[in-house]
């Protein structure tokens, strides 16, 4: 074979380390953006947090000696279209982004301005982000002066409820050890998931009368703590738990009948009081089915999670990226106002003085720290892409869905992920890294961006109706109808037909499962 050298032009696409890093910053949630920014400013020495005064390196983002923030530069693009002359409400200025799109000029008739500073901040009331009461008894703060995280703060959790109450115990240190392993033991609901031989095992005692001696003192602090508050803590099961309780009603009021009742019923198949199945627990029992179904109505009352109330919940605290509120009346054109949340803007900037100290270096040494200073520069530029990236998203899902933001979800129309990717000339994975684990807060509460979009079903008159419209419907159908005569999954289906949507009944269950709406029987027993 001869040997022999040949040319060939080919053309193929590389993710650059920029473009990867803004890729990945775009998909991350807001929990997940501060700990990139904690651990991005602990290992780039050239990257710092603003702290109000310090002169900013020019590179390009910014004008020279300016400080300026990630949020004043997304300002900065808004203000540029503004005019003195027109409304103080700023439009979104043209410029292209990294995605392969260029902001274009927001059309007026929508009714949609936004916004990337602080002015005309929205204040929402506290009790829309949560935040469980302070401890009893604590020489706490006034209520007003503290926020959703500061209360989290501050809530005693169930371990710390139970160990307290084990501190007024006159015990042995044995024993103690026993009732505050047994705590240890205890999962978030407050249940024993381990039998107490497999925790005795777990101890590993070095013979027979060792092991049956851990088993009685495990099972003396089980008693012990399953006396302890909350009523049902210690558990090994549902039917144990809600046992303790009825116990714990008897105990208070050894003549209450209707407790009694239900005290026999929790001894049977738990699937049986799960169902509501009043003709088999009559059976069973030997009760009518009224007296069952008056058992089974104390049931329902039970706290079937001990621990729910203790559980750490900040967790659960949702910070909205984007806020969304409404600047003008109750007419029948209103407008409405999308802007950024500044709380969860990192404000960044690169170091002046390690900047300013590496200008002019030529040796190797420099050349790396040189390469350290463009990734702090990047890491800056791509937040302020990902902050202006999911603006745009929300601007134009407020555009589409202005009658959710009219008259709730009922109003709300059909929307995929491409027609929000063909309006702002981005690609369908970006709109769907944009919208997933984002929330946007609105006049009707707070939702994941994810929530806008839905398929719709055929309507009558030739258009469709969104599915979240649909449920939003089935769920109004549900809490009008009489109690004593649910309807059923077909009644719902012809009474949604009657209103023009084309829904069959298997559709309907199937978002009443996801509603976690319970069947017709299971609710004419309610």
């Amino acid at each position: 074979m001869k040997q022999g050298l040949s040319l060939r032009v080919s053309q193929h696409l590389t993710l650059t380390p920029q473009l990867q890093q803004s890729i990945r910053l775009l998909q991350l949630s807001t929990l997940e953006l501060d700990q990139e920014v904690e651990q991005m400013l602990g290992d780039n020495p050239f990257l710092d947090r603003e702290d109000g005064e310090a002169p900013q390196e020019d590179f390009g983002l910014a004008q020279a000696d300016a400080h300026v923030s990630v949020g004043d530069r997304i300002s900065e693009r808004a203000s540029e279209t503004e005019s003195a002359s027109e409304r103080p409400d700023r439009e979104p200025a043209g410029g292209d982004d990294e995605y392969g799109a260029s902001s274009g000029d927001t059309d007026n008739d929508a009714g949609v301005n936004w916004e990337g500073d602080g002015s005309n901040a929205l204040s929402p009331d506290d009790g829309e982000w949560g935040g469980d009461a302070l401890p009893r008894g604590a020489g706490a703060p006034d209520d007003d002066a503290l926020d959703a995280s500061e209360r989290t703060g501050m809530h005693e959790s169930l371990y710390d409820t139970l160990h307290r109450q084990a501190l007024a115990l006159h015990l042995s240190d044995v024993d103690r050890a026993a009732v505050y392993f047994i705590i240890e033991s205890l999962n978030e609901d407050g249940y024993l998931e381990e039998s107490v031989d497999d925790l005795a095992d777990g101890l590993r005692p070095t013979d027979v009368d060792q092991r049956d001696e851990l088993i009685d003192r495990l099972m003396l602090a089980l008693r012990l703590v399953q006396a302890m508050e909350p009523t049902g803590v210690g558990a090994r099961d549902l039917s144990e738990c809600m046992c303790l309780q009825l116990d714990a009603l008897l105990q208070a009021n050894p003549d209450d009948a209707i407790a009694t009742v239900a005290r026999d019923i929790v001894r049977h198949p738990i699937d049986l009081i799960a169902r509501r199945d009043a003709r088999k627990l009559s059976q069973l029992c030997g009760f009518s089915e009224t007296t069952v179904r008056t058992g089974l109505a104390c049931i329902s009352r039970l706290e079937p999670k001990p621990g729910r109330r203790f559980v750490n919940v900040e967790r659960n605290i949702v910070v909205p990226d984007v806020i969304v509120s409404r600047i003008e009346g109750n007419g029948a054109n209103p407008r409405f106002r999308v802007r950024l949340n500044q709380e969860v803007m990192p404000k960044l900037r690169v170091n002046d003085v390690y900047a300013n100290a590496l200008r002019g270096g030529k040796s190797d040494s420099h050349q790396a720290l040189q390469q350290r200073l463009q990734e702090a520069r990047w890491f800056i530029k791509n937040i302020q892409q990902r902050f202006d990236t999911i603006l745009r998203v929300s601007q134009a899902i407020v555009e589409r869905q202005r009658s959710f933001f009219i008259h709730g979800e009922l109003a709300m129309q059909p929307l995929v992920l491409r027609e929000i990717a063909d309006e702002l000339g981005l690609h369908e994975s970006t709109i769907s890294r944009v919208t997933t684990a984002k929330y946007m807060a609105t006049p009707f509460g707070t939702f994941e961006l994810k929530y806008f979009f839905g398929s719709g079903l055929d309507t009558e008159a030739g258009g469709s109706a969104s599915s979240t419209a649909v449920r939003a419907l089935i769920k109004q159908f549900i809490a009008e109808e009489n109690p004593k005569k649910p309807l059923s999954d077909n009644q719902i289906s012809e009474m949604l037909k009657e209103q023009g949507i084309d829904c069959a009944r298997r559709t309907v269950a199937k978002y009443r499962e996801a509603m976690r709406i319970p069947t017709t029987t299971l609710r004419r027993a309610l």
